[in-house]
C-alpha cells in the first residue's frame, strides 16, 4: 500500500507550457521561414495561454490540419481556444453546465466535432468533479452532453481512427468513495450508449488510457485503485495494474510482476508509446520504488529503466510522453519538466523554476524535428 502526504503549499498553474515543438508547429501551413537550428537556439520557454482565469491545465489538444488552432482544458476554467497558435485565446465551453475539464479529443476526420471528459483527473485536497461527456459538431458553438454523468472524472478520451463513432472514456470516479461509474467505458454508437469496457472494483479507476498509433484495436489502460478522506489519501492496492486490449476493448490482459513489473501493490501509472516504434512503451509507476519501466515488445515484457524521472508526486502527476520521430526522447511532467534522451535511462531537468510550475498537459508536434541540442535550451 502506497501512503502520500501533501506539500504543505499548494501549487496552481494559471498558464499553458508548450514546448519548442508547439512553437514550431503552429508554423505548419503558413508562410513564414523555416526555423533553422541556430534560430531555435534564440528561443526560450515561455508561458502562454488563457491565464489566471482558467486555472491549472489538465489537457490540450491540437487540430491535426491545421496546427495553429489550439484546445486547451482546464481544471476549473473550461475550454479555450486559440485560433493564432496561442497568441490569443477565447472560452468555449461558458454554456456547458460544468467548467471542470478532465481531457479533450478532436476527431482528426471532421475537427469540427470535439470531445471533453469532463472532471479534473489529478486527485489531490482540491479536485473540480464534472458531469459526463460532452461533445460538439460545430466547432464548439454547441455542446451535448452524450453520458456518463455519474463517472465524476474522465481523464482521458480516446477515438478510434479508422472509426470515429468507436469512443473510449477512461473514468477516475469519484475521489471520495466507491462506486461502480469507473474504468474504461467504450460506445460504439458515437456516445449514444455506452458498456463498460474495463471494470476491476468500485475503488479502482483509469489513470491513463493510450492507443497504439498504429493498430488502432490495441490499448493501454493504466487501472488505479485510490480514496480519499478529508484527512488522509491513499494511492495504490490491489486493484492497481496495466492492462491491454488487442481488440478494440473487447478483452483485455493483465501485466504482473511475471512481466517484469514492480512486486506488490502498485499505486498511478502514466503510459506512453512510441509513434516512431510502437513496440517501444513506456510506464510511470507508482510503488514502493518508483520508477520508470520501458517495453520493447509492445507491452508483453518490461524492464525497469530509470529511479528518477517520475517526479515528486506521482498520484497527483505521472504523466510521461514521447517524441513522435524519436523513441528514445522522452518526457516526464510533474512540478518541473525532466527529459531523456537516451529511451528512459536518465533524465535531466529541462524545465524548472523559471517557468510557472505545475505540469499536467504536454503536445509535441507529430511533423517537426527537435535536435538534441535544440531541444536542450532553457530559458
Amino acid at each position: 500500500m502506497l501512503k502520500n502526504t501533501h506539500l504543505p503549499w499548494a501549487i496552481k498553474a494559471i498558464l499553458i507550457l508548450f514546448t519548442f515543438n508547439l512553437i514550431l508547429g503552429t508554423c505548419i501551413g503558413q508562410n513564414r521561414p523555416a526555423f533553422t537550428s541556430e534560430a531555435l537556439k534564440t528561443m526560450k520557454v515561455r508561458n502562454i495561454g488563457p491565464g489566471a482565469m482558467s486555472g491549472r491545465i489538465t489537457s490540450i489538444a491540437v487540430d491535426p490540419n491545421h496546427p495553429e488552432v489550439i484546445y486547451a482544458g482546464a481544471a476549473s476554467g473550461g475550454v479555450w481556444r486559440s485560433k493564432s497558435g496561442g497568441t490569443a485565446w477565447e472560452p468555449i465551453f461558458d454554456k456547458a453546465p460544468t467548467q471542470g475539464v478532465g481531457s479533450i479529443a478532436i476527431n482528426p476526420r471532421n475537427p469540427d466535432e470535439i470531445w471533453v471528459g469532463t472532471g479534473e483527473g489529478n486527485p489531490r485536497n482540491s479536485q473540480n468533479f464534472g458531469i459526463g461527456i460532452f461533445k460538439t459538431i460545430n466547432g464548439g458553438k454547441d455542446w451535448v452532453c452524450m453520458g456518463l454523468q455519474n463517472t465524476r472524472t474522465i481523464h482521458r478520451v480516446v477515438l478510434h481512427r479508422d472509426n470515429p463513432d468507436i469512443v473510449f472514456a477512461a473514468s477516475l470516479g469519484s475521489t471520495y468513495g466507491p462506486t461502480e461509474e469507473r474504468g474504461v467505458f467504450k460506445s460504439t454508437y458515437g456516445g449514444k450508449t455506452w458498456k463498460k469496457s474495463l471494470y476491476v472494483n468500485d475503488l479502482t479507476g483509469c489513470a491513463d488510457l493510450v492507443v497504439d498509433p498504429q493498430n488502432p484495436n490495441k490499448l493501454y489502460a493504466a487501472m488505479w485503485e485510490y480514496r480519499r478522506w478529508p484527512w488522509f489519501f491513499k494511492s495504490g492496492g490491489k486493484g492497481s495494474g496495466l492492462y491491454v486490449s488487442y481488440d478494440a476493448g473487447e478483452t483485455w490482459e493483465k501485466r504482473t510482476d511475471k512481466d517484469g513489473l514492480p512486486e506488490g501493490d502498485l499505486g498511478r501509472i502514466g503510459l506512453a508509446v512510441a509513434k516512431s516504434n510502437p513496440d517501444i512503451v513506456y510506464a510511470l509507476v507508482e510503488a514502493k520504488e518508483n520508477a520508470l519501466y520501458k517495453s520493447t515488445d509492445g507491452g508483453k515484457k518490461w524492464q525497469k529503466m530509470a529511479d528518477k524521472g517520475q517526479g515528486d508526486r506521482p498520484f497527483y502527476y505521472s504523466e510521461i510522453y514521447v517524441d513522435p520521430k524519436n523513441e528514445n526522447r522522452v518526457y516526464s511532467i510533474y512540478t518541473f519538466i525532466s527529459k531523456s534522451e537516451d529511451g528512459g535511462k536518465t533524465f535531466s531537468t529541462w524545465a524548472g523554476w523559471h517557468i510557472h510550475p505545475d505540469h499536467h498537459a504536454f503536445w509535441i508536434s507529430p511533423t517537426i524535428q527537435i535536435t538534441s541540442s535544440t531541444a536542450t535550451m532553457e530559458a
